[in-house]
């Protein structure tokens, strides 16, 4: 199975580092990574391309200009150029345990995506992790904030993960589906400006669709480094725009993917 790995970013390159080191270092490879970059400045392109330099699998640059939060946008272009037949989204401040790519691939079913497994790494341990610029030491010890999620094991996983209809709790910054279901979709909703909810909005057309939803526990590992809380400013809209998307049972967004295929 071709998977393509898309890691959004903004403006910073030290947690994108990692987290491409991260992706780089997967005990499966996926068959490319895309950085979906929502317009940061010159020096981030510098650091992804010196990675994709001597990387064993493409790096690939998705750039678009800043104005503002424009997150569905930016994956959207990222979804239009892969060309795995799977889709796995991470963010750029996150840092993958090296079975991350095999876990998904294990759960990965035709007619389900997937919501795996996130661990929440305090302000400390964050920089500590930054300054040293590697992984070091046990992230199930101090500064982990769910200790529960840092254990892998496969017994676990097909015993606690399972199957799901609702929204709550859905974070794209681990997630992954098929593209053609995404394309089935339009992909991400680019009414949504601003911090918030794109997600969700992106996951009940899935549902409305006849998809199913499937959360791994204790596989498909990722580790959350700590960030302050993003302007929520614009959440108002955003959740009138959910609304309406769940309450007229859209499978369907007018401003989606197709306008790059």
């Amino acid at each position: 199975m071709d998977i393509s790995l898309i890691i959004t970013t903004y403006n910073w390159k030290e947690a994108l580092e990692l987290s491409l080191h991260s992706c780089l270092n997967q005990i499966k490879k996926p068959m490319e990574i895309i950085v979906a970059d929502d317009g940061s400045n010159p020096d981030t392109g510098e650091v992804i391309r010196r990675i994709a330099e001597n990387a064993s699998v493409p790096v690939i640059h998705s750039w678009q200009q800043d104005r503002g939060f424009r997150l569905s946008t930016s994956r959207n272009k990222a979804i239009a150029r892969a060309q795995g037949e799977y889709i796995i989204l991470i963010d750029g401040d996150i840092i993958l345990e090296k079975h991350f790519v095999h876990d998904h691939t294990r759960f990965a079913q035709p007619g389900f995506f997937i919501q795996g497994t996130r661990v929440l790494l305090n302000r400390h341990l964050s920089r500590k992790i930054l300054e040293q610029k590697k992984m070091s030491g046990s992230f199930c010890s101090k500064g982990v904030e769910n200790r529960k999620n840092c254990l892998r094991s496969n017994i676990l996983a097909n015993l606690f993960s399972f199957q799901s209809k609702g929204r709550s709790g859905v974070r794209t910054c681990n997630f992954a589906f098929w593209r053609e279901d995404a394309l089935g979709v339009n992909g991400f909703n680019e009414e949504f400006v601003g911090w918030g909810r794109e997600d969700s909005e992106f996951t009940a057309r899935l549902l409305n669709k006849g998809l199913v939803r499937r959360n791994v526990k204790f596989n498909a590992l990722v580790y959350h480094l700590f960030h302050p809380i993003s302007d929520r400013s614009h959440l108002e809209k955003n959740d009138r725009l959910l609304k309406e998307t769940v309450l007229q049972k859209r499978c369907w967004c007018q401003k989606g993917v197709d306008q790059y295929l």
